[in-house]
C-alpha cells in the first residue's frame, strides 16, 4: 500500500472515528449503506451479485473509489445464494430462481399455521437455545438436512458440509475485501460483527410476525423467558465479532421494534429489556452499536435515551432526524435521514435541498454521518448519490 494511500485512510478513519464520538471531524463523514445499487452502477444485474460474491465485492470497491466515500460495508447484498443453496435454506428467494434477475433477494416470512417453530417448543428453546436451533429448527429451514431420529443421508451429510464450507469461504472473504478497501481507495470499512434484537430472532427467524403478535397475548412469560435466554448468546456473538481497535461499531439492524410492528407498551416490555441489556454490555466492552433503526421511532426515543452516552449510532431511517436530534442527538451521532424515495424519484436538486436541511438541523455541533434513511437498492439514481455526495463534501465542512 502506497504511504499515499494509508494517510488518506487514516484520514478518514479519524473523520468516521471522530463524528462517530459525537465530536466534529473536519467535515460530515459519508459512509453509504448501498447494496443492489452498487451492482446496478458496476454493471451487474442483482442476480449476478447475489449469485456471485466476489461480482458483489468487487461493486462495492468501484463504488467507494469512483464516488470518494469515507466508508463503506464491503458488501451490502449480504445474501449469496452460494451458501443459502449449500443447506437448502427455504426463507429466502433469490433473484434469477425465485425473483426476476434484477429484483434483490427477499425474506420469506414463515407460514401462519406452519411456522419454524411452533407455539410449544418454547421450553426447548428456553432450555437449549442453540441446541433447539441445530435439532429442531435448522431441519424445518432446510430442504437438505434430516431432522432428529430420521435416517441420515448423503445429501444431509453433505448440505452440513457444504454449509460450513460456504459459511468459511464468505465470511473469510469479508478481511481480504476490508484490505482491499483500504489499499486500493482509501475506504474504511464502515461496520464489524453483527447483532440482532432477541425478539427480532423470534419474529424474524422463529415463529413468524403474526405467530409472535399472538404468542404476546397467550404466552407473554415464555415470550420474555426466550427473548432472555438468547440474550447471553447474541452478546457473545456481537462481542467476538467486534473491530478489535474498537473503532467501527457493530451493526444491528431493528426489525420488528417500532410502531406499527409494536405499540410503545409492547416495546417497553417484550422487545426493550434484553436488547438494552446487549448494548450496555457492549458499551462495557468500548464497543459501540449501529443502531440501524428501521422504520419509524420517535415514539420509542424516551427508551432510547436512556443507554450510556456514545454507546450507539442512531440511524434515522422515517423517524423525524430534528426530534431525534432534539431528544438524544447530545448523547449520541445519527446517521442516515436522506429520504430513500427521494433518492429514487426527485432531481439532484432536490436532493442537495434536502441534505442542506439535514447538515444545518442536524450535523452543526458534528456527531453525523450522511447517507440515506434506508439500504439503497437499484432504484437510487446515480446521478442523485453523486449530488448528495458531492454537496456533503463541499458543504458539510466545519
Amino acid at each position: 500500500m502506497s504511504a499515499e494511500m494509508e494517510q488518506l485512510y487514516r484520514q478518514r478513519l479519524e473523520r468516521y472515528t471522530a463524528a462517530m464520538r459525537n465530536e466534529k471531524p473536519d467535515r460530515v463523514p459519508i459512509r453509504p449503506f448501498v447494496a443492489e445499487f452498487t451492482a446496478k452502477y458496476a454493471g451487474y444485474t442483482a442476480q449476478e451479485v447475489t449469485q456471485d460474491y466476489e461480482k458483489a465485492f468487487a461493486a462495492a470497491r468501484k463504488c467507494a473509489a469512483d464516488f470518494d466515500w469515507d466508508a463503506v460495508v464491503g458488501n451490502m447484498v449480504y445474501v449469496w445464494s452460494g451458501l443459502t443453496q449449500a443447506i437448502g435454506l427455504k426463507y429466502y428467494a433469490v433473484p434469477g430462481v425465485e425473483l426476476p434477475p434484477d429484483t434483490g433477494f427477499q425474506y420469506l416470512e414463515p407460514p401462519e399455521d406452519d411456522a419454524w417453530m411452533q407455539p410449544d417448543e418454547y421450553d426447548l428453546l428456553i432450555e437449549d437455545p442453540t441446541g433447539y436451533l441445530f435439532n429442531v429448527w435448522l431441519p424445518r429451514v432446510s430442504d437438505d438436512v434430516s431432522a432428529m431420529g430420521e435416517p441420515t443421508s448423503l445429501r444431509n451429510n453433505l448440505s452440513l458440509l457444504k454449509g460450513g464450507m460456504a459459511m468459511w469461504q464468505y465470511f473469510g472473504a469479508f478481511g481480504t475485501q476490508a484490505a482491499r478497501l483500504r489499499t486500493e481507495s482509501g475506504t474504511v470499512s464502515a461496520i464489524c460483527g453483527i447483532l440482532k434484537a432477541p425478539f427480532d430472532i423470534i419474529a424474524d427467524k422463529l415463529r413468524g410476525y403474526k405467530g409472535l403478535c399472538m404468542d404476546m397475548f397467550r404466552r407473554p412469560e415464555k415470550v420474555l423467558a426466550a427473548c432472555e435466554a438468547m440474550m447471553p448468546h447474541l452478546l457473545h456473538v456481537a462481542a467476538s465479532g467486534a473491530d478489535p481497535d474498537r473503532n467501527v461499531p457493530v451493526g444491528l439492524w431493528m426489525h420488528r421494534g417500532c410502531v406499527p410492528f409494536l405499540s410503545p407498551e409492547q416495546f417497553e416490555r417484550f422487545y426493550w429489556p434484553t436488547l438494552k441489556q446487549i448494548i450496555e454490555g457492549l458499551h462495557a466492552q468500548e464497543i459501540q452499536t449501529l443502531f440501524y433503526a428501521e422504520g419509524e421511532w420517535n415514539a420509542n426515543l424516551k427508551h432510547i435515551a436512556d443507554l450510556p452516552e456514545l454507546s450507539i449510532i442512531f440511524h434515522v431511517d422515517r423517524s423525524d432526524i430534528f426530534e431525534v436530534h432534539e431528544t438524544v442527538g447530545h448523547k449520541f451521532c445519527l446517521s442516515g435521514g436522506i429520504p430513500n424515495d427521494l433518492l429514487a424519484f426527485g432531481t439532484p436538486d432536490d436532493v442537495r435541498d434536502y441534505c442542506k436541511r439535514v447538515i444545518d438541523g442536524v450535523a452543526r455541533d458534528g456527531g453525523y454521518i450522511m447517507d440515506a434513511s434506508a439500504i439503497m437498492q437499484n432504484d437510487t439514481k446515480v446521478e442523485n448519490i453523486k449530488a448528495m455526495t458531492e454537496f456533503t463534501r463541499e458543504y458539510g465542512v466545519y
